[in-house]
Order: structure tokens, then C-alpha cells, then sequence
């Protein structure tokens, strides 16, 4: 494997056996290489598969087959080399111990990783005074609110200074202000450290923001992994906006729908919206409403998001399915 590589996942698979005896596949053969430096948004609807992958990275959770290594360290031969090389936030601010202040969860979670107080205490001040947490170094963790909660998980993460680190919802409870310093961390640490840095979330607008590639998965299964530019791209290409003079009848709108399944109707706009997939299926279109008496008053090629080019893929539409 080239030393390049921080993150290697091999034909992962995961099997559940609940007290029902009914076996559920959580993971069904995911392959994932990762270089220094990137920053990927690992994306699924709740269900496909993605806490188990980050809870098996981690060690939490073993895999019923496959293999994942960790900057060449094998996670389960190798398994001391390999964890001391992976941080992580995982739900939330659970991370962290709360009979504990801020400053000895920092200082806790450095030394775990083989760092002295003495070398960490710079990083560590560097992130009490860009989360916002200098003036609640000495407050208990429990007595914070849950959005510093989260903060402190974030900067124990941090602080450690590993090759790999797994963000589960890392802006969950922060403040716009603060969630916007911590996209700028993540984006510093890649680029300046070669921190690879795998953030799972439901917010579109942060992945988009800060990955430079996305792994979708459904039902545990990786469907797309592809770069953002690229998918925003695809999608962009197809994706167009048709609004009417006049418009159509029910019987119009039925043959429409038949011919067309993708089409979405948006009747306050006298508009509807369809993804189409070649040249060939834009001119049937076209000589359709030709036909049907249908005058075009407008044709707008959409400017897609992540958001909405995940919903195509998760619905298996298109030619992502």
C-alpha cells in the first residue's frame, strides 16, 4: 500500500444478528482508499451504514469480514499502532468525560496518545482560544451547554494531531460563528498538516464547503464515490427548468408524467423541473409539448447543491443508480 494512503477499507462487511435471530446487514462490502490531506464527506440516509463504518475504523466495532488499516497498520494485527493514529468525534459530546474540567480532558486525551503535557499544551491552548472555550478551561464538562459540550469533543479530537481523524456531526449544537472557525480548522489541518479527515453529516452545505469528495451510501453499500466539482457537474448537465405560457391539463400533465417519470411539478410557478438524460430525451420532450400545445416561455438549466444530487442518489434515480 503506497505510504500515501491513511486510510485503506477493504471489502468491509458487517452483519447484525438481533435477539430475533433476523440477520441485518449494516455493511455490505465497502472499499474505501483515502490519500493524505483529503477531506471527504461520507454521506448515507440514517440506516446506510456509516456509523457502523466510523465505529469499526475506530475499533468499537468488529466486522464480520474485510480489512481496514490505519497510515499501514493493520486495525486488528497491528491494533495499538493503528488506534493511536485515528481521532475522533463520535455522537456527539459523549466523547468526553464530564466529571472533568476542559483543560484536564485536553491534557487526558494528549497524554493517551503519547503526547506530553509540555508538547501538547501549545495545540491545546491554540484550540481553547479558536472554539471559544479560553474563559471555561476549569468548568466542569457536565455543567456546560451542550453546544460547548460539543466543542470540547472537538478540541480533544484535535489536540492529539493524528494522520486519520472521523467527525460524526461535528457541527451538531455549535453556533454559526463557531461552526464556521471549525470548518476552517478542518480545511487547515488537511492542507497545512496532511490530516485526512472524514466528516459524516446531514448537513449538505458543510460538506460541500469543506470536502473536496463524497462516498454515498445505501442500504451498505457504496453507490457513488466520486469529487464534489465533478457530481455538481453531472448533475448540472441535465438538470433544466421549463416554465409555461400556458398551463398544462390533466390529461397533459398524466401523458407527461407517463412519457417522462422524472418530471416534478411546480403549478404556483407554472413550471415543472426534469432531469434529462440525453440530448435525444430533451427533443422528444420538446416536440412533445410541441404536440400537446404546450408554449415554453423560458428553459433554465438549474444550478444544482450536494443536497440535491444526494436525493438522486439515495433514491437510485438517474444514472447513479
Amino acid at each position: 500500500m503506497p505510504l500515501s494512503h491513511v486510510l485503506e477499507i477493504t471489502e468491509l462487511r458487517k452483519i447484525y444478528r438481533p435477539g430475533t435471530g433476523r440477520q441485518v446487514v449494516a455493511v455490505d462490502g465497502f472499499d474505501l482508499s483515502l490519500e493524505a490531506g483529503m477531506v471527504i464527506g461520507l454521506l448515507g440516509p440514517n440506516g446506510a451504514g456509516k456509523t457502523t463504518i466510523i465505529k469499526c475504523c475506530l475499533g468499537l466495532v468488529i466486522p464480520s469480514s474485510g480489512t481496514i488499516r490505519v497510515a499501514g497498520y493493520d486495525l486488528w494485527r497491528q491494533p495499538v499502532q493503528a488506534r493511536l493514529r485515528v481521532a475522533a468525534v463520535l455522537e456527539g459530546s459523549r466523547n468526553v468525560y464530564w466529571r472533568h474540567s476542559v483543560i484536564e480532558n485536553l491534557r487526558f486525551f494528549a497524554n493517551l496518545h503519547g503526547y506530553s503535557w509540555a508538547a501538547a499544551r501549545p495545540r491545546a491552548e491554540e484550540l481553547l482560544e479558536r472554539l471559544d472555550l479560553a474563559d471555561r478551561r476549569t468548568a466542569l464538562v457536565g455543567e456546560l451547554s451542550r453546544g460547548m459540550q460539543q466543542k470540547v469533543a472537538v478540541a480533544c479530537a484535535l489536540v492529539r494531531r493524528c494522520p486519520l481523524v472521523l467527525l460524526d456531526e461535528p457541527t451538531l449544537g455549535l453556533d454559526v460563528e463557531t461552526a464556521r472557525e471549525l470548518e476552517r480548522l478542518i480545511i487547515e489541518l488537511a492542507r497545512e498538516q496532511g490530516t485526512t479527515v472524514v466528516v459524516s453529516s446531514h448537513q449538505m452545505d458543510l460538506v460541500e464547503r469543506i470536502c473536496r469528495r463524497v462516498a454515498i451510501l445505501r442500504k451498505g453499500r457504496l453507490v457513488v464515490n466520486d469529487s464534489v466539482t465533478n457530481l455538481l457537474d453531472i448533475f448540472a448537465a441535465r438538470a433544466y427548468r421549463f416554465t409555461l405560457e400556458n398551463p398544462p391539463g390533466i390529461e397533459q400533465r398524466q401523458e407527461l408524467l407517463s412519457r417522462f417519470p422524472g418530471v416534478c411539478f411546480d403549478d404556483a410557478a407554472g413550471a415543472f423541473r426534469l432531469e434529462v438524460m440525453d440530448a435525444g430525451e430533451f427533443y422528444d420532450l420538446m416536440e412533445f409539448m410541441r404536440q400537446a400545445g404546450l408554449r415554453v416561455a423560458q428553459i433554465d438549466r438549474e444550478v444544482p447543491d450536494l443536497g440535491e444530487v444526494f436525493l438522486q442518489v439515495i433514491r437510485g434515480e438517474g444514472s447513479f443508480a
